[in-house]
This record gives C-alpha cells, sequence and structure tokens, in this order.
C-alpha cells in the first residue's frame, strides 16, 4: 500500500536544475538500488521522485558477478552485483518506454570496458525520448589500459566525459569514485571534459570474511560499500570539490533521513541521491523531499539555493 504524503504545508518550489537535469525535487533515487523504477511502484510512484537513475546499462548483456553478492554490514552493506543487465537495446526498447509512460523523469547510468563502449551506448540512449540526462558510472576496469579503472585516473575521466559529450546534447554527470587519492584531481578532469554536472559519491571499496567458512564472504571477493558509514567520506569529498569546481552535485552516500540529506546540501550539494536506505524504506524519497520543504519554512528559507554550500559560509 503506498504511504499518503500529502502535502498540508504552504506551496514551496523544490524544483532544482542539476546542470540541465530538470528535477521536480531535489530528491533522486541512486543507480542500482531502485531497478528500472517500476519495482517499487507498489510503494511509490517512481513519477514524484526528482529523478530516477536506473540501474547501469552496458553495451551489451552482462551477467553479473558470482554470487553471493550482497551482504550487510555495520552501519551499510557490500554489494558486488557485476553491472548484471540486459544490455542497452533490451533498456530502450522495453524499460524506457514503461518509464516515458509512465512520466518519470529518467536518468540513464551508462558503463563500459572502454571509452568506445560508452560512446555507442551514450549515442544510442542519447535519441531516445524520455531519458533526461545520463549518468556515467566511470568505476569499470578500461580493458585497453590494464584493467586501471576510468574514474581513479585524471587523464581517462576527461577522455570519457569528452567522448560521451560528443555523442549527444543530454546533460552528462559522471559518478566519482572515491578509492582515489584527490577527488578534487578528478573533478577538475571532469569538468574539463565538458560535464554538466557531478554525481558523487560511488560505493567505497571493501570486503567481509565469514568466519564460520574462513572465507569472503562475497563471491567477487570485493565489493562496493554503501550505507551511513561511509557517509563522513561522501561529506568530506563534496566539500573538497565544491570549493574548487563550479558544476553542480547531486550528493549521496549514506542518506536515510532528512538530517543526511540537508548536511549534504550544506557541503555543496544541489541535490541529493538516496540509495542503501530505500531497502529499509521505500518511501525514503518522498519523505525526505517533505522533510527538507519543512526545514526551509521553519527557517524562513525560500529556496534550496539559500542552503547550497552553507557550511562554506561560517
Amino acid at each position: 500500500m503506498k504511504k499518503d504524503l500529502a502535502v498540508s504545508a504552504p506551496s514551496l518550489d523544490l524544483s532544482v536544475n542539476l546542470g540541465g537535469l530538470m528535477m521536480k525535487n531535489p530528491v533522486a533515487v541512486a543507480s542500482g538500488t531502485f531497478g528500472y523504477g517500476f519495482e517499487y511502484q507498489d510503494y511509490v510512484d517512481p513519477a514524484s521522485i526528482g529523478a530516477v537513475i536506473v540501474k547501469g546499462t552496458t553495451l551489451e548483456k552482462r551477467i553479473g558477478n558470482p554470487p553471493p553478492r550482497i551482504c550487510e554490514t555495520p552501519a551499510g552493506m557490500l554489494n558486488a552485483i557485476g553491472l548484471e543487465n540486459p544490455g542497452v537495446e533490451a533498456f530502450v526498447s522495453f524499460h524506457l518506454p514503461r518509464l516515458r509512460q509512465g512520466g518519470v523523469t529518467v536518468v540513464a547510468n551508462i558503463a563500459g570496458n572502454t571509452v568506445e563502449d560508452y560512446e555507442q551506448a551514450a549515442a544510442i540512449i542519447g535519441r531516445q525520448p524520455g531519458v533526461a540526462a545520463i549518468e556515467l558510472n566511470i568505476s569499470c576496469p578500461n580493458v585497453k589500459q590494464g584493467g586501471l579503472q576510468f574514474g581513479t585516473d585524471p587523464a581517462m575521466v576527461e577522455a570519457v566525459v569528452r567522448a560521451v559529450k560528443a555523442q549527444t546534447a543530454l546533460p552528462v554527470i559522471p559518478k566519482l569514485s572515491p578509492n582515489v587519492t584527490d577527488i578534487v584531481a578528478i573533478a577538475r578532469a571532469a569538468e574539463r571534459g565538458g560535464a554538466d554536472a557531478l554525481s558523487m559519491i560511488n560505493t567505497l571499496l571493501g570486503m567481509a570474511v565469514d568466519v564460520k567458512t574462513r572465507r569472503p564472504v562475497l563471491g567477487n571477493v570485493f565489493g562496493g560499500l554503501s550505507g551511513p558509514a561511509i557517509k563522513p567520506v561522501a561529506l568530506r569529498m563534496i566539500y573538497q570539490v565544491y570549493r574548487e569546481v563550479a558544476l553542480p552535485i547531486l550528493g549521496g552516500g549514506g542518506i536515510v533521513n532528512t538530517s543526511d540529506a540537508l548536511e549534504f546540501i550544506m557541503v555543496g550539494a544541489r541535490a541529493v541521491s538516496v540509495g542503501t536506505g530505500l531497502f529499509v524504506n521505500p518511501a525514503l524519497p518522498l519523505e525526505i523531499s517533505e522533510g527538507i520543504k519543512q526545514y526551509l519554512l521553519e527557517q524562513g528559507l525560500n529556496s534550496i539555493d539559500e542552503l547550497v554550500g552553507a557550511a562554506h559560509r561560517i
């Protein structure tokens, strides 16, 4: 049964322009945590969310990593799905029409093993009606560079962003990996490549061990750590990037309530994304959006713009 989150407060415009991505409210759902949107439709209307960043899509179908693929950790979870997905053609022919018909603000997330993979996927998705923006998962190995992740090398980040921008007029939003020494250098590279906004942050690399079997819990050994455990890291990185790069930021990493979201906005995010929290509360995006509205009203503020980067003004 869907939760009734009717707004009783006076009208307040919560719409956000994130580098050309127009969102009806500042809360998105993170790629890989909300499927293609309709998996959650018994609990929340996907069209009511600021943006639905759909499951990561690659040029060809992928079967993903061996199980187990997910496990709970203190204050978070590890996942090693391995980008299982039906491929770009299946996305545009089956999933996208349903999303478009439902009035969902769709952000396509694309990944690849070469720059050419990204280019071709962007060229196909970029000409589809109903796609509002493209998020780049650059936490992928570049097979032409010995498996080095795109997102860990500034030159590769700039190259893949530039290549995708040449294929589409849609806003391009690279999702930055936190598994780097200097996040500002990576953000600057994305800016040089022509990115319209930044998505921060992707998961931290981690692992877990089953002490009974004495083996890694995940079939892939390593996985991406998400949830409240990574929130302080995400806040720190967004704070650093906001000071050095002019691009608007979609902030995420452990957001499970309104207070968390406000912290992200105050360190520099113009909008936020929720992910792991959806596994506990599917209605979280709407509850946080309403909570942000109530906070603005209580503080006598007229828009989110008055809060973005507030933690820097001290």
